[in-house]
């Protein structure tokens, strides 16, 4: 019969900026590894020390009974099932989180359920979190995590030059890690009278009507990628802000006839009911779909050649991610070459397609239904504020009066 085992692991492949790598339990079965973080960091030279060396100094001997706990919990885990998975091995391995617990090893286990469910890219974003703030405070444990804490991580990452937005990503990251966790609710350090989880002012990322039609109308080499970067673009503008993953998940069973209709990949783990988004096709966008697009008649079959059947999870994330980055690669081209002043990306086709329409008069229950939005605030975070030359158009009635004389 076979059995698991386990082994400590230095994952010095993917070192950190630090230099620094994690300690990890390597658990073996039937040919298969998986790897469970520690939460502890440390060079190869540091790690050969504290695992192996004769002289130790304090905080190596704390490490290494650190990490022999838990391989002796791994090994126990493991006596205990009658039946080996790597499911309910984690389970039991990673039960029981408390106060004391390494928050980077809290993360670890938030970001394998995040990567068991595919959502790779809140997965990314949580690595990032935790690697920031493994960074900062090496072997962080949840009673550590203080207002006093907090403040002074944020003027940390600040002092770096990392930006307000950051830090709220990131922190935000965090207490969803520490909401996790039954912790003790008088210890908890987020919230009024507490700390704040500071918030950016939202950039504004909408283009005017007048330098949409600058990027519709750029020329560009037929059939080259700026020409393919231009047409997307402007798919995704007129198809209610779609974004790139969505595009490239999109079949020909969507289509029937000029309509076309689809729910946001992004909130297809809401617990709230999906909302179906239903787009108008317009004459280009029926004009790119035919240029770009490989027919069939298979219903279940991509209409854009950027996702296959055959891809899992991580394959379309790269080829999403990389679709993306050639898109706004060329679309700052154009913007550059059409004297747009403004740094444009695919997230601007959103946030246009809502601003268009709230200065064209169209209400904004209505644009938050075409968004797909849950809420209307979260609309109104998209509409740009109003030209300053209809503001002054707009406005020209309140001298009306020196019309008369």
């Amino acid at each position: 019969m076979l059995k698991a085992h386990t082994a400590v692991y230095l994952d010095s492949i993917r070192p950190k900026k630090n230099g620094l790598c994690s300690v990890k339990i390597k658990v073996t079965y039937n040919r298969k590894r998986k790897y469970y973080s520690t939460g502890i960091d440390l060079t190869p030279s540091e790690f050969e020390q504290t695992l192996f060396g004769k002289r130790k100094t304090n905080e190596q001997k704390e490490f290494n009974k650190k990490i022999s706990y838990f391989e002796n919990k791994a090994n126990d885990v493991i006596k205990d099932l009658h039946i080996f998975s790597f499911d309910a091995f984690q389970e039991k391995f990673l039960e029981n989180r408390n106060t004391a617990n390494s928050v980077s090893f809290a993360f670890d286990k938030y970001i394998d359920e995040l990567k068991l469910e595919n959502r790779l890219g809140t997965a990314s974003s949580y690595e990032c979190a935790k690697n920031s703030i493994s960074e900062f405070r090496s072997g962080l444990t949840f009673a550590e995590i203080t207002p006093k804490f907090l403040k002074k991580y944020q003027k940390w990452m600040t002092d770096n030059g990392r930006s307000i937005s950051t830090v709220g990503i990131y922190l935000r990251s965090l207490r969803a890690v520490y909401n996790e966790h039954v912790i003790d609710k008088s210890a908890y350090p987020f919230g009024k009278g507490k700390y704040t989880i500071p918030t950016s002012k939202n950039t504004k990322k909408a283009l005017t009507l007048d330098e949409i039609g600058k990027i519709y109308n750029h020329v560009a080499v037929k059939n080259s990628a700026m020409e393919m970067a231009k047409d997307y673009w402007i798919f995704m503008y007129l198809s209610n802000g779609m974004n790139v993953k969505d595009l490239c998940l999109l079949k020909w069973k969507n289509i029937d006839g000029n309509i076309l209709t689809y729910k946001r990949a992004k909130t297809e783990r809401s617990n709230k009911e999906q909302k179906t988004i239903t787009v108008a096709l317009k004459a280009d966008s029926l004009t790119i779909i035919k240029k770009w697009s490989i027919p069939s008649l298979n219903k279940d079959a991509y209409i854009f050649p950027h996702f296959s059947n055959k891809m899992d999870a991580l394959q379309m994330r790269k080829a999403g991610k990389q679709l993306t980055k050639k898109i706004n690669k060329y679309v700052k081209k154009i913007a550059i070459a059409e004297g747009i002043n403004k740094t444009v990306t695919t997230y601007f086709a959103r946030h246009s397609f809502a601003t268009v329409l709230k200065r064209s008069g169209v209400q904004t229950e209505m644009i938050s239904e075409l968004l797909g939005h849950s809420s209307m605030s979260v609309t109104e975070s998209y509409l740009d504020s109003f030209e300053n030359e209809q503001i002054q158009d707009k406005t020209d009635s309140l001298i009306a009066f020196k019309k008369a004389n």
